[in-house]
């Protein structure tokens, strides 16, 4: 194997360990068969070495990502890869499944845990769900991704999910501008529904508070959009199935003004009234490092509209079986965003999001939200929903959704968050450590 010298967040080659904070981890480039993939290790070992981490995202690169060295140096090995170019995420289960089996197989690792970041905790809790359940975990969804391939998964022994979004179907939801007039051109829109109207509640470089009907109405277009799309690729579907189709096994689908990243996201970023607070107190980790137990805010600050639907880069470029796959979730006429989460969402009608692939999980679950951003509400739902009767939640005030300490809302609330990733590790390294250590 390669030894390869690698900073936080990203790889250059070298041929000794990296020191961190006075200790020492490897991180050795390893290939498991078409699929890259890094292992941070303690160049010290101790019996929490014993304990493998994997680490993906649904679509990014996370062989360089913090949580990778960060692990390491508390003594844990890490194994980090990328996802599979494919749209289906049957297809990136297979990379988790690689990545597990190595770690199996080595003689030192007795337990396995995976760990989910934001769109990763998709694809991490519907592999621990297909391990669990088998064939049964796609009993009833709107698209099936069985396949024979994903029989007999290797089980992890936990999950960890640290700032987990609302799942890829329902980002994309939460994504779609609902004023394009036509589904694969950005150049096609209304101002029906606009964002920065003053009259609708926009308020230009501060806080939106957008009115609760534009709220409502806002989000129903975005379902109604979300509708025709659906029925879209499933018509499609069906004469590829019938091989009437472009090509004989998929086709290209491109949605204009529905990229997921958040410069896309509606409403809520804008409006900071929306997903602003958990229904019930919970664990926070405050900036000095102590804990207290209450209702949990968000403290991000505004983050104004840059995403522009005219342009091919704030497109969803997927295929027909890929939106079915990741996109498509079933919503109910009252769906809307609120104050402190969702509503009218059926979580379980497809295998595109933790909340609902909790529900038949059972190994014990950690779920963690980062205050500093807004993905970290979904902490709370997945926290319930979750049929592991060994779960926990906490949240880290201020930190960003990549875990280090949010500089626009320290700037925006006038403070310090501190060392929210000290915060963060030493809290995931205490839950590791009490209880697979052993």
């Amino acid at each position: 194997m390669k030894k390869i010298l690698l900073f936080v967040m990203g790889l250059v080659m070298n041929m000794v360990p990296v020191m961190a904070e006075g200790t020492t981890y490897s991180a050795e480039y390893v290939n498991l068969g078409h699929q890259s993939a890094v292992i941070y290790q303690p160049t010290t070992k101790t019996t929490k070495t014993g304990i493998g981490v994997v680490v993906m995202h649904s679509d990014e690169d996370y062989m360089g990502f913090l949580p990778n060295p960060e692990l390491a140096k508390r003594g844990y090995t890490v194994i980090a890869t990328a996802p599979k170019e494919g749209k289906l995420i049957s297809e990136k289960l297979l990379n988790i499944k690689a990545c597990v089996a190595y770690l199996r197989q080595q003689p030192d690792i007795k337990k396995v845990i995976l760990l989910g970041h934001s769109g990763g905790a998709t694809v991490m809790t519907a592999y621990q769900l297909v391990a669990e359940k088998g064939k049964e975990a796609f009993e009833g969804k709107l698209y099936n991704d069985w396949s024979e391939k994903l029989a007999n998964l290797p089980k992890a022994d936990g999950v960890m999910l640290l700032d987990a979004n609302f799942g890829n179907s329902v980002m994309t939801l939460l994504s779609l501008d609902p004023n394009i007039t036509e589904q694969d051109k950005g150049n096609n829109v209304t101002v029906r529904y606009n964002l920065k109207d003053t009259v609708n509640g926009y308020v230009a470089g501060g806080n939106s508070v957008y009115k609760n009907s534009f709220v409502s109405n806002y989000n129903q277009a975005q379902r109604s959009r979300l509708l025709t799309l659906m029925a879209m690729a499933n018509e499609r579907l069906a004469l590829i199935e019938a091989g009437k189709g472009k090509f004989s096994d998929d086709e290209p689908f491109v949605v204009a003004g529905a990229a997921q990243m958040r410069f896309y996201n509606k409403l809520f970023p804008q409006d900071l009234s929306l997903l602003s607070h958990t229904k019930q107190a919970w664990p926070i980790i405050k900036a000095d490092g102590s804990i207290k137990n209450e209702i949990v805010k968000s403290v991000r600050a505004p983050f104004g509209m840059i995403g522009i639907s005219e342009r091919l880069t704030a497109s969803l470029n997927t295929t027909v079986r890929g939106f079915l796959s990741t996109c498509a979730i079933t919503t109910d006429a009252n769906f809307r965003v609120n104050e402190d989460g969702l509503q009218g969402i059926h979580w379980t009608s497809n295998i595109n999001n933790p909340i609902g692939n909790s529900e038949g999980i059972t190994v014990p679950s950690l779920f963690m939200g980062m205050t500093g951003s807004y993905e970290y509400l979904a902490a709370e739902e997945i926290y319930h929903h979750s049929a592991s009767t060994d779960k926990t939640i906490a949240f880290v005030e201020g930190a960003s959704h990549n875990f280090t300490p949010d500089r626009d809302a320290e700037k925006y609330n006038n403070t310090s968050y501190g060392n929210t990733v000290k915060h963060l590790f030493d809290y995931v390294d205490n839950w590791l450590d009490s209880r697979f250590n052993k």
